[in-house]
């Protein structure tokens, strides 16, 4: 929106007229023009629906100063940059935004602002504010402060003034917390979003007796259940919802099904039992409890004995890229696992399907967890040229980790280039975000299920698979005791439909896999993925070409296959 600055003349956007005998002489000693920008900020939103308000003076008093200084050349611009509301500790302003972007593009000359610490309260901030000014030419003033930010004694002076700036901002955030602490000590409530069950009222809350119910059920039925993934399922589907609240604004926000992390928030917050809680410390609160003392600690000590079981059984299987792996939308894909009988399977999956969100954007939203662990892990020790690298020491070389459709991207942290092996086979990329790695792909099918095969993994790396090698050879010793022919180049299973086992029949099916595919498994050759269990849940075609394709042998070998 663009208006009159003040006072200013109507016109004051275009090159002022000076009177014919005033007017400097153009050329070598000519005035030279400089077009002159007027920053305001105001901290808080308190006043400015007022007619004339704080933004509205100081920007008056800026343009009276650019009149005064006609005679040096300033000329307004008619664009204002006014951030009304927003603290001068930070840089996330629309208006300074708006500035910064037009200094960058040559549109300003000088910045006038009437007061330094409208600018910026933060040193830091400042610094990298009058780089941005130096590296284009631009110069500021402040009204009410003399100073020359192009000497040495104009920039300690600046210096000192934001020096101080800052110390009262964080004197004031000091007595801030302060209060808060001393209130919460007293039990008052001091703001913010209240709980499902309650609302805000003078200092402290007042209970919903329509949410209260739903509180109050929920902590029953997390103690006859003791899951809260089981009584997540159970409130979707009885259509319990998270509170609904509106802003100031009148935006609508809650309303959705409750989510776990919800949930366990819930079942551990003091506030239900008439407590305030700040920082490490918990006091009586001057609200009513919804929930009574016993059944409060009751569902916490379940919490905890839920998650030490948790603990330990994520101690057992570690995750490797948690907290590294996302999606290809840059979502975060945590670990989660499912158990059928006695095995565990893992998997990453992105955030938004764990919370039961609608996929978005394109790219794979699972990934089996050992498969793309074992592709980073062995990358890593080809990179560093350490064959036995130990992951807890590979992990420090690691960024970030991203899935994108049938690739992973590694960005390396600083400190890799001297670990670096020269006889690495992988070329690293050098980007604004670091040191990146690319290991292409291929995402097959087999059994069902999606395995994934690295292309680019080092073709004289030996992964020996001491479990696939034990059920290679347990397949050739049940065939031989079944009396089967193991030369034949077609399976015939009528030779193995004696054995009475189904895991054993499946088993001995290695057995009739292509010659050269035994031996790559015995030298540990096969794809990354390639496990026992894979094979054994895959549907093994009878064509030994098609048995390479299926299982991602892009070469056979023509060395006969041993097995004792």
């Amino acid at each position: 929106m663009e208006k009159p600055l003040g006072d200013c003349p109507p016109d004051h956007g275009q090159p002022l007229e000076w009177p014919p005998l005033l007017r400097p002489a153009q050329g070598a000693g000519g005035v030279k023009t400089l077009r002159c920008a007027i920053y305001t900020r105001k901290s808080s939103e308190e006043g400015l629906d007022q007619s004339f308000n704080s933004l509205d003076a100081q920007r008056e008093a800026c343009a009276a100063y650019i009149v005064s200084q006609k005679g040096e050349g300033w000329k307004p611009v008619l664009k204002l940059y006014d951030d009304g509301g927003f603290s001068g500790g930070n840089m996330e302003r629309p208006g300074l935004v708006s500035l910064l972007r037009d200094i960058g593009a040559g549109l300003i000359d000088v910045v006038v602002v009437y007061k330094v610490d409208r600018l910026t309260r933060s040193l830091p901030d400042f610094a990298r504010i009058v780089d941005q000014f130096d590296r284009k030419g631009v110069s500021f003033v402040s009204v009410t402060q003399a100073f020359n930010t192009t000497t040495s004694m104009g920039r300690l002076t600046l210096n000192v003034l934001l020096s101080f700036a800052q110390f009262e901002r964080e004197v004031t955030g000091e007595r801030i917390r302060d209060k808060i602490a001393q209130s919460k000590a007293k039990g008052m409530w001091m703001g913010g979003a209240p709980p499902l069950g309650y609302a805000g009222h003078q200092r402290t809350l007042k209970i919903i007796p329509e949410e209260a119910a739903t509180v109050r059920r929920i902590f029953a039925r997390y103690l006859e259940l003791g899951s809260v993934h089981t009584l997540k399922l159970e409130l979707e589907e009885q259509g319990v919802t998270s509170k609904v609240r509106l802003s100031g604004k009148g935006n609508r926000t809650g309303g959705l099904p409750i989510n776990r992390g919800a949930l366990f928030h819930m079942l551990r917050n003091p506030i239900y039992v008439g407590d305030i809680p700040h920082r490490d410390k918990v006091f009586p609160g001057l609200h009513e409890a919804i929930i009574d003392r016993p059944t409060f600690e009751a569902v916490g000590l379940l919490l905890a004995a839920n998650g030490g079981s948790a603990r330990a059984r994520r101690q057992s299987s570690p995750a490797l890229l948690t907290g590294l792996l996302k999606d290809a939308n840059g979502r975060p894909m945590s670990p989660v696992a499912t158990r059928q009988g006695d095995r565990t399977y893992r998997y990453y999956v992105s955030t938004d399907v764990q919370r039961g969100e609608p996929r978005a954007g394109k790219g794979r939203h699972r990934v089996v967890a050992h498969v793309v662990e074992t592709a980073v892990v062995d990358a890593l020790r080809e990179v560093t040229g350490d064959p036995q690298g130990n992951w807890l020491d590979l992990r420090t070389l690691v960024a970030s980790v991203m899935l994108i459709d049938d690739s992973v991207r590694l960005v390396f942290a600083p400190g890799l280039e001297s670990r670096a092996s020269r006889r690495s086979r992988y070329e690293l990329v050098e980007t604004s975000d670091g040191l990146m790695l690319t290991l292409s792909l291929n995402l097959t099918k087999r059994g069902g299920r999606s395995w994934m095969t690295s292309t680019d993994a080092p073709a004289n790396r030996r992964r020996i698979d001491k479990i696939l090698v034990a059920g290679l050879r347990r397949a050739h010793r049940e065939l031989r005791q079944a009396g089967a022919d193991v030369m034949l180049q077609k399976p015939d299973w009528r030779q193995i439909s004696g054995i009475a086992d189904p895991y054993t029949r499946k088993l001995v099916r290695l057995a009739f896999l292509a010659p050269d595919i035994q031996q790559a498994i015995m030298d540990g050759q096969q794809p990354v993925g390639l496990t026992l269990q894979a094979l054994r849940e895959s549907d093994i075609p009878s064509s030994w070409d098609a048995q390479r394709r299926a299982l991602g042998f892009t070469r056979s070998s023509a060395a006969a296959c041993l097995i004792p």
